[in-house]
């Protein structure tokens, strides 16, 4: 059984009347295809899920973003190298996965796929986002990991109703400071990037309930992050971390902090850890891994 245990894996078929069947979901994940199957295009008008995961597929056909009514279109692991400016002609489409392919960028005109809410475009070799990927105003989750980002659009923070992102493993050095705006953010992951410092403005996403920056290049942690009232989840392991500022208390609601493979001698005295249970005394948390004392 599939993930998608909710979805019956239908192929098209004939009724015993000759007419039709009204199909709305077809699943030709695992298939070993190299192209999409044309029998798909019989169903354009009735169509809203359509899986072609874990195939050989290596470029889309037009007659696809005929497909008005799809909502969901999942092509992860695929050979893809091009996601085809046609894909504007989705004007229903809701949910978009194509991970695990070789596509180098995102059309300007994606931007015309106004209901889009979640984008995963993760293990692909995609070095900018389009302008036009931050008029995706009703987007809610976006997970890019695993690519080749060096920066975002200075207009990312037009993604307002954003509140997931997932960023591991990419490039970045800096995040723009228009950010400030996804105040609905609860989940970010900055994981395995090129940070040297903590981005300013994640003082001002006071909604983050979890946020990785582990794996970066980061030697101090700042008092700001203690605005951060909602923080249950803060990874921050696997830098340089020489110093950690006594106001990251300030994080009232913190449960899991995690400093390990840092450079770090000493905690701040405001955090105050038990080193027989290894749990700081301040926080509420469950799980804690001791950074590693020098």
């Amino acid at each position: 059984m599939s993930k998608r245990s909710l979805f019956v894996r239908l192929v098209p078929c004939r009724c015993l009347r000759g007419e039709e069947e009204a199909v709305t979901s077809l699943d030709y994940s695992h298939c070993s295809l190299e192209t999409v199957p044309k029998e798909i295009f019989s169903f354009e008008k009735t169509l809203q899920e359509l899986y072609l995961d874990a195939n050989q597929i290596e470029e889309l056909p037009k007659q696809l973003f005929n497909c008005q009514t799809l909502h969901r279109l999942s092509m992860p692991d695929n050979d893809l190298t091009v996601l085809p400016a046609a894909i504007a002609n989705l004007i229903n489409l809701r949910e978009l996965d194509v991970s695990k392919n070789s596509i180098q960028e995102f059309p300007e005109n994606i931007k015309n796929c106004k209901v889009l809410t979640i984008v995963e475009a993760s293990v692909n070799p995609i070095s900018k986002l389009p302008d036009g990927f931050t008029q995706l105003l009703s987007l809610t989750q976006l997970y890019l990991n695993d690519a080749f980002l060096e920066f975002l659009p200075a207009s990312f923070g037009r993604l307002t109703k954003l509140q997931i992102l997932e960023l591991r493993e990419n490039q970045l050095k800096m995040l723009p400071k228009s950010m400030q705006k996804l105040t609905q953010l609860e989940r970010l992951d900055l994981g395995s990037n090129e940070f040297t410092e903590v981005p300013e403005v994640l003082e001002q996403l006071t909604g983050i309930k979890e946020l990785w920056i582990d794996g970066n290049r980061l030697t101090f942690l700042p008092g700001m992050l203690g605005m951060l009232k909602q923080l249950v989840y803060l990874d921050v392991s696997k830098n340089n971390l020489e110093m950690v500022d006594e106001q990251i208390c300030g994080c009232e609601s913190l449960q899991d902090l995690l400093l390990s493979n840092n450079a770090l001698t000493q905690l701040p005295g405001s955090i105050g850890t038990d080193y027989s249970t290894h749990t700081p005394t301040h926080l509420k948390e469950t799980h804690y891994e001791t950074p590693q004392l020098l």
